[in-house]
């Protein structure tokens, strides 16, 4: 969801939280510009992914995590965030658009990722330039709205996956705060954040039902930016995609409440309470949110992906999986690794500090192995181009492998 815990890199107390994840998937091909003739209804299909963090490809470079060599798992390298069309950098600073990111399925279906890292609803044009889905223009850049609507005129867009609302929620902060409560409070006098002043207030009735008005603003846009393009509802679909618990709740963490293990090996500091908060009230709070949306702005051909399971055993500090060098494998190339490894990343502090490969912005975020996991679930989704709801989960939990095309395999479920 959100990228920008920048301050948690400040902490000071010594805790040298170094790992990485998931990393599996097959760098995005460079893709011819579209033909001239190709348009609504022509040429080869196409599907956008419009959003945040959780869609870019944010921590897409690493599978898994080690904190003794960052290298076993980094599976994209330096370069895994050059989106320009040289590949030498990014198109717009720290939108985070992996390689590894969902939008490429392939198959004879081009993708193009116009989401970014730290993204809300609306555009902020401040310091940062984080692109929202809407119609801004300005000298450092354009909205995702408008930025689809250009693509989609000589695109045969067939399929628009939109996940947005989180940083509106203020997600950042809340993973920040809890964070810090744990670090600085010990396990005989816990200090919970879900019961913070700061925390609550993103989640009052009234915030939900702001954040809800502004998806559902974010969604028109994007129905806006495709008529404007010349397409007809029937020759495009619209995918609301919700977010994936990132945490198990506290019984499932691998690591104790006491001391500082949790966050200084694991990268998971937080209280189990706060974790079992988390996957109770937040998760479901910002989902509903998103799905609120969808339903108000009343198009006929939205379809939903619900994310909401599909890393369960493969979670961060979660049991069953581990560090490398805690399951006993050399890298992420080893087989077996999408298996017994981490699809989060760890929440960072200070192994961002100095010449560290890695971003604070990265925390928490599904990495290499979880962004194949979601292009499964997409692809799955698209169908051929039939799009259809679904939920996704982990095929074969316990034993999951990968697909012909290098992703863990996942199950699409008809929704409840």
């Amino acid at each position: 969801m959100t990228t920008h815990l920048r301050t948690l890199a400040h902490l000071t107390l010594g805790l040298l939280t170094t790992a990485a994840l998931v990393a599996t998937a097959t760098p995005a091909p460079a893709l011819a510009p579209p033909l001239a003739a190709d348009g609504p209804g022509v040429g080869a299909p196409w599907v956008v992914t419009l959003g945040d963090s959780y869609i870019s490809g944010e921590a897409g470079r690493w599978a898994g995590a080690s904190n003794r060599d960052y290298r076993r798992a980094d599976a994209l390298g330096a370069s895994a965030y050059h989106d320009n069309p040289g590949g030498t950098g990014e198109l717009i600073p720290r939108c985070h658009r992996a390689s590894s990111a969902e939008a490429y399925i392939g198959g004879g279906v081009n993708g193009l990722n116009l989401a970014c890292s730290g993204a809300k609803t609306a555009t902020s044009a401040g310091s940062n330039f984080k692109p929202g889905i809407d119609f801004w223009s300005g000298s450092a850049g354009k909205g995702q709205a408008l930025m689809l609507q250009e693509a989609a005129a000589t695109r045969n867009v067939r399929m628009v996956v939109v996940s947005i609302g989180g940083n509106d929620f203020g997600f950042a902060s809340v993973v920040q705060t809890c964070v810090v409560n744990f670090l600085t409070s010990p396990s005989w006098w816990k200090n919970y954040c879900h019961d913070d002043s700061s925390v609550a207030a993103a989640f009052t009735p009234a915030n939900v039902a702001a954040v809800r008005a502004r998806v559902a603003q974010a969604l028109g846009n994007v129905a806006t930016a495709m008529s404007n393009a010349g397409y007809r509802a029937d020759q495009w679909t619209l995918v609301v995609q919700t977010y994936p618990s990132p945490v198990p709740n506290g019984s499932g963490f691998r690591y104790s409440e006491s001391g500082y293990t949790r966050q200084s090996t694991g990268g998971c500091g937080l209280w189990n309470r706060d974790a079992d908060w988390a996957n109770a009230t937040v998760l479901p709070t910002i989902n509903g949110a998103l799905l609120g949306a969808a339903s108000d702005v009343g198009l006929p051909n939205v379809r939903t992906l619900d994310m909401t399971h599909a890393f369960d055993g493969k979670r961060l500090c979660e049991q069953g999986v581990g560090l490398y060098e805690e399951v006993g494998l050399a890298d992420w190339r080893t087989p077996g690794a999408v298996d017994r490894t981490e699809w989060v990343n760890q929440i960072r502090t200070v192994s961002t500090i100095g010449d560290s490969p890695y971003y604070v912005q990265e925390s928490l975020h599904p990495s290499y192995w979880g962004q194949l996991a979601m292009r499964n679930c997409l692809r799955q989704v698209w169908n051929s181009g039939a799009p259809r709801s679904g939920s996704c989960t982990v095929g074969d939990l316990g034993t999951a492998r990968l697909t012909p095309t290098g992703e863990p395999a996942m199950h699409l479920t008809p929704l409840p």
